[in-house]
């Protein structure tokens, strides 16, 4: 990237008022480093433990949605393009928000588009009822969680999660989630 196009990115991120930009693959190590950056940042700022945890608890589940989802395809032989993940943590007015981005299968688009539209549906009484029930089931065979963070999330966030789903071809989509806190 030349200079002036670095230039051009860092006031960018600077306009949006952006703390953290993480784009590239995911592993455990960097999003362990990345977590501690955003806790220090953010206990420099001074604001209540409650929102330094919040927003460090989503910024560790959104990187690890993205890593699992990366991993559980390479697991089954369909491995997603490198570099397609993206995890970005800013500030509007008086809210933190935490975004993330990764390539999803095509056929993955309709459960995920269904479980967030039951979430974004609930009220903070009916969120808990949801994670309570969930927490209750078995976990499937395989499966990298408890099927947790998502209503985890949006029982922390302050507005329902707002998320997107473009078409890059016929076999992924990019799909977006913003949890603002």
């Amino acid at each position: 990237m030349k200079g002036n196009e670095l230039f051009n990115l860092q006031e960018l991120l600077s306009r949006q008022k952006l703390l953290i930009c993480f784009s590239g693959p995911f592993s455990h190590s960097v999003i362990e480093e990345l977590g501690k950056a955003v806790r220090n940042h953010l206990e420099n700022e001074r604001i209540e433990k409650s929102a330094i945890m919040d927003v460090f608890s989503v910024y560790v589940e959104q990187a690890q949605n993205v890593r699992n989802y990366t991993a559980s395809r390479e697991a089954l032989g369909r491995p997603i393009p490198a570099n397609s993940g993206i995890v970005v943590i800013g500030k509007e007015d008086d809210h933190y928000v935490v975004s993330s981005g990764n390539l999803v299968e095509a056929d993955d688009v309709p459960g995920l588009s269904a479980m967030l539209e039951k979430l974004r549906g609930l009220d903070k009484a009916g969120l808990k009822a949801v994670y309570k029930e969930q927490s209750r089931k078995p976990r499937e065979a395989g499966a990298s969680g408890a099927g947790l963070g998502l209503i985890d999330m949006a029982r922390k966030a302050t507005r329902p999660l707002e998320y997107s789903l473009r078409a890059v071809d016929d076999t992924y989509f990019f799909f977006s989630l913003e949890v603002q806190l």
